[in-house]
């Protein structure tokens, strides 16, 4: 029988590529659309939006101010932000430097943040001062009091020594609070800026020209449910590659409106949501907090057409006073749209091809389009995306095991990492170069990958292997759910008993009975929970990242019973 090896076509041969370089990217797309709208921001004060030669010029004003401060090829950009238009332009005012941007989650804990500054070695930090009631000027000076001493762009810290200039941008969420932190070392958007105001513009046109695709272009932080987050270091090419494609794997028409309710600090917000809106002449509309009743408002008024978040936020939008009054026809393409769907307004039969990727992938590596018929995907996660290689392996001998048979997923392609920061490259690659995922799964005689999750995550119940998040998708659906998690536990018998965790809605009550008959409608019976918990929102932890932190939960569920 043949091994579990598949190849995607070339990537040469992928339709829609453009320059594979981050200013390349932005380059290109401004030439074609400059004088549309390009990005929207909604803050607490009003509405400003940018063109595509706007959000180009912003771009460049960035990249003169941090080549002023010491930035070139290869050095590293923190950005800790909400989503805010400085997000855009600072993201790509580093690539245009030839840096490498470096995403810093607003959801950081003071440790975990400063894990990530020590880790990242990011010689200057462009940070929101405020974001809602977080004060981050006194969160950076309690990790390091020499921030409250240093003046602007003087800071010598051993805790974090690569750290030199700490840029304070005004709050988008609400008005400055006096009681802020006001340190000297840090220096306003404004003054950051002016900089830059002599720095020639054929420095910049230098320095991008020189950035080649395979160079370093951006570091993600992993949610760390178990540790402190791993820094996965991506090439230029992986950013524009996920860019031109999510386009095209999406199935969209058009010039896209493109919304999300979660973070630019997060690799598939950062590709998708700015691919399908600027690859295709559109907009990006940005809201820096997620406001329910805010977001229905602003789907109707910007006529947005794709919306991208989880569902315990379309949850929350079912839960506003103006859920049903408010006209959201404009939305077609839905990312986790059943809860969507029941709006009487929402008509559209548009699905999010399912797809499987990771943060060291930039998101999707497999897939097919969103066109692509149920016959022939087959309930899989498609076949490899241009330039990809996808094989299966025996988790416990690294050997690959022939097709149909299950083991562990590996990969490699165009926008695989270049590896972890801190790690030598064993550590994060085999002898050929795959990343070993720790996700299980197989593949097909055509080639499709059926991934069934986290190998540490698949519950072995009754000499069965079941998929948690299969049971999440259709668990999700109940009336007055409002997050839900599934996991294993151990059992007596079973070896592993699967429980259903659900968070319902404010006031309702959901029955265990319930739960089971509304699942048997649309699973199997062997994949049906043995038991029902109801939880509280605050026991379903979660990560920085909205992922519920599954040890945690685990531990919680095996207690709870066992009372």
């Amino acid at each position: 029988m043949s091994q579990s090896i598949v190849h995607g076509i070339p990537l040469k041969d992928e339709p829609g590529m453009g320059s594979l370089t981050i200013p390349g990217y932005l380059r290109e797309v401004t030439s074609r659309y400059a004088k549309s709208e390009a990005v929207v921001m909604y803050s607490y004060d009003g509405v400003e939006r940018w063109t595509y030669e706007t959000l180009w010029q912003k771009s460049f004003e960035v990249a003169k101010a941090l080549i002023a401060c010491g930035v070139g090829k290869g050095s590293r950009v923190g950005i800790m932000m909400t989503n805010r238009l400085e997000y855009l332009s600072a993201l790509f005012g580093t690539g245009l430097a030839g840096g490498v941007s470096v995403a810093l989650s607003t959801f950081s804990t003071s440790a975990e943040l400063e894990h990530l500054l020590s880790a990242s070695e990011a010689s200057v930090l462009l940070f929101d001062g405020r974001v809602l009631k977080k004060d981050f000027g006194a969160v950076l000076a309690d990790l390091e009091p020499q921030i409250k001493t240093a003046a602007a762009g003087q800071l010598k810290s051993a805790k974090f020594p690569s750290l030199r200039h700490i840029v304070r941008l005004d709050s988008v969420t609400g008005p400055n609070v006096e009681d802020d932190l006001k340190a000297a070392c840090f220096e306003t958007w404004n003054s950051f800026l002016a900089k830059g105001r002599d720095v020639p513009e054929t420095i910049v046109d230098a320095l991008s020209a020189s950035v080649t695709p395979t160079d370093a272009g951006g570091l993600f932080f992993s949610s760390g449910t178990t540790s402190l987050p791993k820094g996965i270091l991506h090439t230029q090419q992986a950013f524009a590659i996920q860019w031109w494609r999510w386009p095209r794997v999406m199935s969209v028409e058009g010039h896209v409106r493109s919304w999300t309710g979660n973070g630019f600090f997060w690799s598939a917000n950062i590709t998708m949501v700015v691919g399908v809106a600027l690859s295709t002449g559109g907009a990006v509309i940005i809201q820096p907090v997620f406001d329910p009743e805010e977001v229905l408002t602003v789907i109707q008024s910007e006529r947005i057409n794709f919306l991208m978040g989880r569902p315990h936020q379309w949850a929350r939008l079912q839960e506003c006073a103006n859920w049903s009054t408010t006209d959201l026809s404009s939305l077609h393409y839905i990312t986790n749209s059943a809860l969507m769907l029941t709006h009487p307004t929402v008509k559209t039969d548009w699905r999010l091809p399912m797809t499987f990727g990771t943060t060291e992938t930039m998101t999707a590596a497999t897939s097919y389009t969103a066109k692509t018929s149920d016959e022939q995907y087959a309930g899989s996660a498609g076949v490899p995306l241009p330039g990809n290689t996808l094989k299966v392996i025996d988790p416990m001998t690294g050997v690959v095991v022939p097709i149909g048979e299950r083991g562990e997923l590996c990969i490699k392609g165009p926008t695989l990492m270049k590896g972890y920061i801190g790690k030598k490259p064993e550590e994060a690659f085999d002898s050929e170069g795959y990343y070993r995922t720790g996700d299980g799964g197989y593949v097909d005689e055509v080639g499709r990958l059926y991934w069934e999750g986290r190998l540490t995550e698949i519950i072995k119940t009754g000499g069965a292997n079941i998929s948690p998040l299969e049971i999440d998708a259709v668990l999700v659906l109940y009336p007055g759910a409002k997050r839900v998690q599934t996991v294993g536990i151990p059992h007596d018998t079973l070896g592993e008993m699967a429980v259903g965790c659900i968070v319902p809605h404010d006031g309702v009550q959901i029955a265990e009975d319930d739960l089971r008959a509304f699942l048997k409608e649309k699973l199997a019976s062997f994949k049906i929970p043995r038991r029902f918990l109801i939880l509280d929102e605050e026991e379903m932890a979660v990560t920085g990242n909205g992922k519920v932190k599954s040890d945690e939960l685990r531990k919680l569920v095996a207690e709870r019973l066992s009372a």
